[in-house]
């Protein structure tokens, strides 16, 4: 191995999959013996039980009258340039263009004005909403085309996504954007004997109306005139009311949990027949994958990244985004027969062993963070020279 790098990651304090990557990137980039430092305004759920030597450095802003809410953003820019004048960091790698990518640039900026001194390489991962979503409205699109042109490099966790990035924001570096997709810990998430009783379908998200847990929920309810099921439902946020109510109003509350907000998802994935994803869009679907790593097929809308994960009829199914009698029908297949669900679920686990196996794509990260340090230094104006 090449001499350790100093590192800093930036990243949501999230349960969903930007925050989940950027922890798990920081627990295995320690393990390989690099020094990391981890920015957030919270601690995130899977460092919080990490025991890797990790610097969490936690920054929020100060309550103030003028702010309407504090300013965690320019907190993590003053707590980055801050270790950086300490450590000397080599890397910053920001996770979503808005805000932490621009987060990351000031400081670099800052670095550079406030002495003569070699400052931290910029690298931006997207991942999905930071261009889809909050990168395309007109309120942050220049600073999302600012963020991604003035960094030393970009990835994108899919190749659907990279397209997007580059049609929207066609001033992205010289060099392109890299492809290095999600990855899973095979060790923590492993398969589990089924139990006992009716089959089961699980479903993990923040339940934002693009996650679509209502019209999962309604697809369910059909598919239970057909087979007798259960399911799963992991997380919590805006479409919970709603999600409810559905089950409530067409009598079948007993056949749903809501489990809320939980980190322990190797046992609740693996146990399950099938795990179910919905989304109206979707840059990869990590939740996906950790169920696929569990031995568990995937029933998918084919929208996004989501058919580079699943391999259509061999690890899971994809269904159109706004057929619900498709979706049902797949439903009730995976559900009603247990044995074809068994074997798509060893055909999952081999892929997610084969194609996302968390040290490999790491080692594509760090092989990306050394040709970086290779280049010249970004200057005000500059591209990447490749």
């Amino acid at each position: 191995m090449s001499a350790p790098l100093r590192i800093g990651i930036v990243c949501h304090p999230t349960y969903g999959g930007s925050g989940v990557v950027a922890s798990e990137l920081a627990i295995t980039l320690a393990e390989l013996g690099h020094r990391v430092h981890l920015f957030s305004h919270a601690v995130p759920p899977r460092l919080a039980r990490a025991s890797q030597p990790i610097e969490v450095h936690v920054a929020q802003g100060i309550p103030y009258p003028l702010f309407e809410s504090p300013p965690h953003d320019l907190a993590i820019t003053s707590r980055i340039l801050d270790v950086h004048r300490s450590e000397r960091l080599d890397i910053v790698h920001a996770h979503y263009a808005i805000p932490h990518a621009v987060s990351a640039l000031v400081a670099r900026e800052a670095a550079r004005w406030a002495r003569n001194e070699p400052t931290p390489r910029v690298i931006t991962t997207v991942h999905g909403t930071d261009i889809t979503l909050v990168g395309n409205d007109p309120s942050y699109a220049p600073l999302t085309q600012y963020a991604l042109s003035a960094s030393d490099a970009v990835t994108s966790v899919s190749f659907d996504l990279a397209q997007r990035t580059a049609a929207n924001f066609v001033d992205t570096p010289a060099c392109g954007i890299e492809v290095i997709p999600n990855f899973v810990d095979l060790d923590e998430f492993q398969p589990q004997p089924r139990r006992p009783g009716p089959p089961t379908a699980v479903h993990v998200s923040n339940f934002r109306r693009v996650k679509r847990v209502p019209f999962l929920v309604e697809a369910f309810g059909d598919a239970l005139r057909e087979i007798d099921a259960r399911l799963v439902l992991v997380g919590d946020g805006p479409d919970q009311d709603e999600a409810r109510r559905i089950a409530r109003a067409r009598g079948f509350c007993e056949r749903i949990t809501f489990l809320g907000m939980r980190d322990a998802l190797p046992e609740l994935l693996a146990p399950a027949d099938v795990f179910c994803l919905a989304s109206a869009e979707e840059s990869f679907g990590l939740s996906a994958l950790e169920a696929m790593a569990c031995g568990v097929p995937v029933l998918a809308t084919r929208v996004g990244g989501v058919a580079e994960v699943i391999d259509d009829g061999a690890t899971g199914v994809l269904v159109p985004a706004d057929d619900r009698t498709a979706y049902t029908r797949a439903l009730v297949k995976l559900l009603s027969d247990r044995e074809r669900a068994r074997s798509m679920g060893d055909a999952a686990r081999a892929a997610a062993a084969s194609r996302f196996e968390r040290r490999a794509v790491v080692a594509r990260y760090v092989a990306l963070y050394q040709r970086v340090l290779q280049r010249p230094a970004l200057g005000p104006g500059m591209t990447p020279d490749c």
